[in-house]
């Protein structure tokens, strides 16, 4: 079964983690969906397609509110409201990637694991943070259930890991050649989307310090090697010199400056250099090959802007004890 994003006519997301609008099931048509799923013999209810989907999921998928709840609460009875299919969703789970805002608050009220994850370990705010789904973030934020905005999917990212390298998915379509102006402003528009939900994941309380298991990356490690200069400077100007080590970590050896002084020209090079330097970042590190970053250069007219940028670099005053 596949999940298509649905239209949703609720209101838009408000960039703070506090209650969202959610209008009540029209109360006929609740009605109606009870007396229909409370005729349905045990059996029925229970039963799973080719796919591991229960009715339960069918509905979740179709944005079919009213027959969700009723479903739900009688799965909840017999405590299969988390059955999962075959990739492992929960109705939850299949709510949030159809984005289904109503109905997935409708699902957390009901008792839904808000924390479950499928096969990939994806939970719902992964999934939610991952397609830019900031409406839908904000209804799970905003419940106030207990979440743990650190949990790591299987490939060791945090729901935030995911928003930021979708951001950075996005700046790499919109630098195609090939882009209409339609598709443009869509990207715009996902863009966007994405940029709220990373908000309201910091605003809630998400690390921007947290290190992904495989490669020991942070946000700021993501930001530099697709040369995302607005989330840079968010992420910087969030750490505002509170942590030296923030700017300084190494990934496999190489700070963010490593990274940084290896681009292209054309990721914003020059610019991310000097945000990084402007806040702390250290041009004498060394990496694991023992270079530091002005060894990793391009070679040619390109490269000797980046050296001299990093020769008068130094480290900030703050961060230089008395």
């Amino acid at each position: 079964l596949q999940y298509p994003a649905a239209s949703s006519s609720l209101p838009g997301p408000q960039f703070v983690p506090v209650p969202i609008s959610i209008p009540e099931p029209a109360p006929q048509e609740l009605e109606d969906a009870r007396r229909a799923i409370g005729a349905l013999p045990i059996e029925k209810l229970l039963l799973e397609d080719e796919d591991n989907d229960t009715i339960l999921h069918i509905y979740a998928a179709k944005g079919l509110r009213a027959h969700t709840l009723a479903a739900a609460e009688r799965m909840k009875a017999l405590r299969r409201l988390d059955a999962k299919e075959h990739r492992g969703k929960t109705p939850l789970l299949v709510a949030v990637t159809a984005r289904q805002a109503a109905i997935v608050h409708d699902l957390i009220q009901a008792g839904a694991d808000v924390n479950a994850v499928d096969n990939k370990g994806q939970s719902a705010l992964h999934l939610a943070a991952t397609y830019g789904y900031a409406q839908v973030l904000q209804v799970i934020l905003s419940l106030g259930f207990p979440l743990d905005l650190e949990m790591k999917d299987f490939e060791g990212h945090t729901p935030l890991h995911c928003a930021v390298l979708a951001h950075n998915s996005l700046l790499r379509d919109q630098g195609s050649q090939a882009l209409t102006e339609e598709q443009h402003r869509e990207l715009q528009q996902q863009s966007r989307e994405l940029e709220s939900c990373i908000h309201l994941l910091v605003q809630t309380g998400a690390s921007i310090y947290s290190r992904d298991v495989k490669s020991n990356k942070t946000v700021l490690h993501y930001t530099v090697q697709d040369g995302n200069v607005s989330l840079l400077r968010y992420f910087l100007e969030l750490n505002a010199f509170k942590s030296k080590d923030f700017v300084n970590n190494k990934a496999h050896g190489n700070t963010a400056l490593h990274m940084a002084a290896a681009l292209p020209g054309d990721k914003n090079q020059r610019e991310i250099i000097q945000l990084l330097l402007d806040h702390g970042a250290d041009p004498s590190i060394r990496n694991l090959d023992n270079d530091q970053p002005i060894h990793m250069a391009p070679p040619g007219k390109a490269g000797d802007q980046v050296r001299h940028l990093l020769k008068k670099g130094k480290v900030t005053p703050a961060f230089i004890s008395c």
